[in-house]
């Protein structure tokens, strides 16, 4: 009897988690690419993937306040860090998904020497993410200072939300010039890579994604395939690099 109930209990462990909508907090420099990942994700795991997408310290401050998120994804390790510090995500979890780069966008395609950018700019603004809360505008703020152009070009900046919105300003017209990530300069078809932020300008793009404590089985096997090779060759379409 006892042989024949721990034989049952093996066989439902092994099975699959029923079918089940997984939330996804994540940086909205990922939506192209998680627009595409979707509909996989379904049809891999059997699960939906709802999407929520904003800034890295938006969403993180969200979390902290009991937002019903199952998954996140960060465009930099310090509020991965801030969750993890105050317990929040789930132990083990948490690795390095992705790596993306830095560049100037406008939408005249004559290209700009980042040393020249204060007087191509003029008197208009340079788009940027919150400089000290988002991260595309925290990497853009370290790259342009470690450049020696900060000080001349912070009084013109723009700073918006998110570095999606950042994006709009340049490919609307409202803004010449722009400090985005390369997949955004990819997935929006009016703008073009005027410079590119020299990789030793700013710390390492790195993309950290875990679970949020409790787990799911759903809530992992959608980790565990944003892991995989499938999912990794669609972020690769849309730009992004490997960890490491």
């Amino acid at each position: 009897m006892l042989l024949r109930v721990a034989t049952v209990l093996l066989l439902v462990l092994a099975l699959p988690a029923a079918a089940a909508e997984v939330t996804l907090f994540a940086a909205a420099s990922l939506k192209t690419a998680l627009d595409r990942l979707a509909p996989a994700a379904k049809i891999a795991t059997g699960h939906e993937l709802r999407l929520v997408l904003a800034g890295s310290s938006a969403l993180a401050r969200q979390i902290q306040n009991g937002a019903p998120a199952d998954l996140f994804v960060s465009a930099n390790e310090d509020w991965m860090d801030m969750l993890e510090a105050d317990g929040l995500l789930a132990r083990g979890t948490r690795r390095d998904l992705l790596t993306n780069t830095l560049v100037l966008v406008g939408t005249d395609p004559v290209p700009v020497a980042l040393a020249d950018l204060p007087t191509a700019l003029g008197d208009a603004r340079l788009a940027m993410a919150l400089v000290d809360a988002v991260p595309a505008g925290i990497y853009g703020k370290a790259a342009l200072t470690s450049l020696g152009l900060w000080d001349s070009l912070s009084p013109r900046v723009a700073q918006t939300d998110n570095v999606r919105a950042a994006l709009s300003l340049v490919a609307a017209g409202e803004s010449p010039f722009g400090v985005v990530y390369a997949t955004d300069a990819l997935a929006e078809p009016r703008v073009t890579v005027l410079a590119r932020f020299p990789e030793g300008a700013h710390p390492p793009i790195r993309y950290p994604v875990a679970a949020i404590a409790p787990v799911s089985p759903a809530a992992q096997e959608m980790l565990d395939w944003l892991d995989s090779p499938e999912a990794r060759a669609i972020f690769a379409e849309n730009g992004f690099g490997p960890p490491g």
